[in-house]
């Protein structure tokens, strides 16, 4: 089963894939996007996060 994965270079701190996927993907103290449940993509659409990202900084692995 694929993952998502957060680019740190490309991610600009926008939000939408925590708002999308809360219990997957959290805001850090660096203002950038982590991946914080790699195997709760059941409780959302990660595919609606990849899709959604300005910067194209998360993939499925």
């Amino acid at each position: 089963m694929p993952k998502p994965v957060v680019n740190e270079d490309l991610c600009v701190g926008c939000g939408t894939c925590p708002e999308l996927c809360p219990e997957v993907f959290a805001m850090g103290d660096d203002d950038k996007a982590h991946v914080i449940g790699p195997d709760k993509c059941s409780t959302c659409d990660c595919q609606a996060a990849v899709d959604s990202c300005p910067e194209q900084a998360i993939t499925m692995e």
